[in-house]
């Protein structure tokens, strides 16, 4: 007999699983991700604190102390500074700078977001743990950005030979903060990504500068090298450099130089300009009796030696000695051992001259001024002027900021014809082949024979845009000056209705005609550039 089922007994679908959001699923997971990550961090800090070290138990808890507030670094900067090598010392700016970003971010803004404890230090030797340790949050490594941020900093700049025991000093400080028991391996590695990222970070502002310029080199010329010098007349501007702040404190650069040179090539005849010569018939003089014409001094003496060594088809070697250098470190000779080096392997190269001269009918090239790194005018010359008044004493950054900010607050743009074309031009730079950072004073080229010249200009209406142009300036950003121009051509002309111009060349200011026009001399000039380079 059959039954109708209870109505309890009935079968059911079984209920369907509430299917959890991703959302939901990740913040599950993220608290076992997190504590994984953790486990692995102590085990990890475990076995550098069990770890022996033989000549490190003394060492690395030194260099750790060492490195307290930036001490190791600022000190490392300072020697880089004292080096007389503006690779080195843009090393050791950027460097400082690194450290000013990642400390901050670090120490104020990363220690009281996460808050994590120090490490027990039970399984660390009591050798190695010689101060008092830190009682600040640990994660992320102060010690550990400051040496990544540096150690970047200086990577951009300097050449392998500094690099490379700054990059292992920070790489040393970083691990001896595990290695005393300070941090967490965890601590160290975010700290590193932090100060490396500030120090790689200080291009968006600052632009990485090529080490050297690229130049043609000279196929088939002659040139006559000698082990003793001997050909070799060296023209000395003992006036040069006078604008460093180390002189007093060491040898001046052109001390060193002569010296140097005297050594190295004793049968160089060595010309001294004295004080009240000219400076340009001395070194006419030197280049009628010589076969390499040498200058020594700064950029002003190089300018008019390249004058001389292109009237007399004269290969020129220069031997920096000045307080900026700018052409001499365009080829790659920072140091007087490196020209002389250059002078020995006979490696020549040919690079642009540029040059101005008057549109008057008759004027030729005896008339031409010749260029090697920039000329400006309007409110450039005045610049230049005050820049130099107060260089001595304040130093050439500090200089520049007191002077652009006196010059644009009382300087007035100049009324001129810019190629035909009536312009009220505030500021004009014009350089020797394009330039490649955007600031006031540019001082880098990629090529030393590219056939342009660079032409930089604010022009206005009539209200000067001052503030910005301060601002702008300052920040090293002309470009964003209203009335801002810039082209690359072959060629300029200026016509000034007001009857003169004055002009600054390389540094040297000096007033022109009311009809000037701007060139260049392709590839005109023969010079020693170290090889390889």
């Amino acid at each position: 007999m059959l039954t109708r089922p209870a109505p309890h007994a009935r079968s059911r679908p079984a209920p369907r699983r509430r299917r959890r959001p991703a959302s939901e699923s990740r913040s599950r997971s993220r608290p076992v991700l997190l504590r994984r990550l953790g486990r692995a961090d102590r085990w990890a800090f475990d076995r550098v604190a069990a770890a022996r070290l033989p000549g490190l138990e003394y060492v690395l808890p030194r260099l750790s102390r060492f490195a307290d507030h930036g001490v190791l670094w600022f000190t490392t900067a300072g020697a880089l500074a004292l080096s007389r090598r503006a690779r080195l010392r843009r090393a050791a700016l950027r460097g400082a700078i690194g450290i000013a970003v990642a400390s901050p971010a670090v120490n104020i803004l990363g220690k009281h977001a996460f808050r994590r404890k120090r490490p027990i230090v039970d399984l660390v030797p009591p050798r190695r743990i010689r101060w008092k340790l830190p009682t600040s949050h640990a994660f992320p490594s102060g010690h550990s950005a400051s040496a990544a941020a540096f150690a970047a900093g200086v990577a951009l700049e300097a050449p392998a030979a500094v690099a490379a025991p700054v990059a292992a000093t920070a790489a040393a400080v970083a691990f001896s903060r595990v290695y005393t028991g300070a941090h967490y391996p965890g601590d160290v590695l975010a700290g590193l990504g932090i100060g490396a990222a500030a120090g790689l970070g200080t291009r968006l502002v600052w632009p990485a500068r090529p080490p050297v310029a690229r130049v043609i080199r000279a196929k088939g010329e002659n040139v006559q090298v000698t082990d003793d010098g001997r050909g070799v007349v060296a023209v000395v501007n003992p006036g040069s450099g006078s604008g460093d702040v180390t002189r007093g404190i060491l040898p001046g650069g052109t001390d060193m130089a002569v010296g140097l040179l005297r050594k190295e090539l004793p049968a160089a005849e060595v010309v001294q300009i004295e004080p009240d010569q000219d400076v340009e018939k001395v070194l006419n003089e030197a280049a009628g009796r010589a076969d390499v014409l040498a200058v020594i001094g700064g950029d002003g003496t190089v300018n008019a030696g390249a004058r001389a060594a292109l009237e007399h088809d004269l290969p020129l070697l220069v031997i920096p000695g000045g307080t900026f250098d700018h052409f001499a470190r365009a080829l790659g000779v920072e140091t007087a051992a490196e020209a002389i080096a250059s002078y020995r392997r006979g490696c020549l190269g040919r690079v642009d001259v540029a040059y101005v001269a008057p549109t008057t009918a008759g004027a030729g090239e005896d008339e031409r001024l010749y260029f090697l790194n920039t000329a400006s005018f309007g409110a450039y010359t005045e610049l230049v002027d005050e820049r130099e008044r107060l260089e001595k004493r304040l130093g050439k950054w500090p200089a520049l900021a007191v002077a652009a900010v006196r010059t644009l607050r009382r300087s007035e743009p100049v009324d001129l014809y810019v190629d035909g074309r009536r312009r009220r031009v505030w500021m004009a730079f014009i350089g020797n082949c394009v330039y490649g950072s955007r600031g006031p004073a540019p001082t880098w080229r990629e090529h030393l024979d590219d056939g342009r010249l660079d032409i930089r200009m604010i022009t206005t209406g009539s209200r000067v845009p001052r503030v910005r142009a301060v601002a702008a300036i300052l920040a090293g950003h002309l470009h964003i000056t209203p009335g801002y121009r810039a082209w690359r051509p072959g060629g300029l002309e200026l016509v000034s209705p007001e009857g003169s111009i004055r002009l600054a060349r390389d540094g040297e200011v000096s007033s022109l005609p009311a009809g000037v026009r701007f060139g260049k001399e392709a590839g005109g000039l023969a010079v020693f550039c170290p090889p390889g380079k």
